[in-house]
């Protein structure tokens, strides 16, 4: 994901934006803590809330995070409609996620908008950074898809680990060998989710009580879908 950095980047600029830097912040699906750790770096002053199911990432975030007061993490199944129950605050200055939310279809996905626009304050921003496809554009979806596989496909011969190759070095891992077999056990091998497009979420995020709606960054094949309260 060359345009990694660059999404987290305008994430934050937003943040910033809307609503300061020192927010109180739900990362959603936060996997390892990859938005917290930016987060933080940035904005020393914040505070994080990470959430997730998948028991070797939160393994290795709160390992990252431990002993920084700033943070905390919950164990949260997005499809269980009593997950909000688990969280320390009742609402959130923003509410940020990036490259987990295609596990979901869209009916549940925007479920889960509805209940996260409960979480956010009035002023507060959601952010939802990830794959976007717009089934309008065939053509110009197959040539990205081409050109980002073969860019996968040179990363791979030279070196990097890919999806089930870091998967099973976890599994080797004394630390995470259990919880990862329990993550397998939980989700299978990877997502049976939608990827709609950036104007569906947009749509889904306004219907789901937020004011306004809009992408602020997107590359050939993601988007960054910002929503204001």
């Amino acid at each position: 994901m060359p345009d990694r950095e660059d999404r987290f980047r305008v994430m934050l600029d937003m943040v910033e934006a809307t609503v300061g830097p020192e927010p109180r912040v739900l990362d959603l699906a936060c996997g390892t803590g990859t938005i917290t750790d930016r987060l933080l770096t940035r904005f020393p002053r914040a505070t994080s809330t990470g959430a997730d199911l998948d028991p070797a990432l939160l393994a290795i975030a709160r390992g990252t995070f431990e002993g920084d007061d700033r943070v905390s993490f919950v164990a949260a199944d997005l499809t269980d409609p009593a997950w909000t129950a688990t969280l320390p605050y009742p609402r959130y200055d923003a509410v940020l996620t990036a490259t987990a939310l295609h596990w979901l279809h869209c009916e549940p996905l925007a479920a889960l908008y509805g209940q996260l626009a409960g979480l956010v304050r009035e002023g507060g921003v959601l952010m939802n950074a990830d794959r976007m496809k717009d089934e309008a554009t065939p053509r110009i979806n197959a040539a990205e898809r081409a050109h980002r596989h073969a860019a996968m496909d040179r990363a791979r011969e030279a070196g990097a680990l890919d999806w089930a190759d870091w998967w099973a070095l976890a599994a080797e891992d004394p630390a995470l060998a259990a919880p990862t077999a329990e993550r397998f056990r939980i989700y299978g091998e990877h997502a049976d989710g939608d990827i709609p497009s950036a104007a569906w979420h947009a749509e889904a995020l306004r219907a789901a009580g937020f004011a306004e709606a809009r992408p602020v960054w997107a590359s050939p094949s993601d988007a960054l879908v910002l929503a204001l309260r």
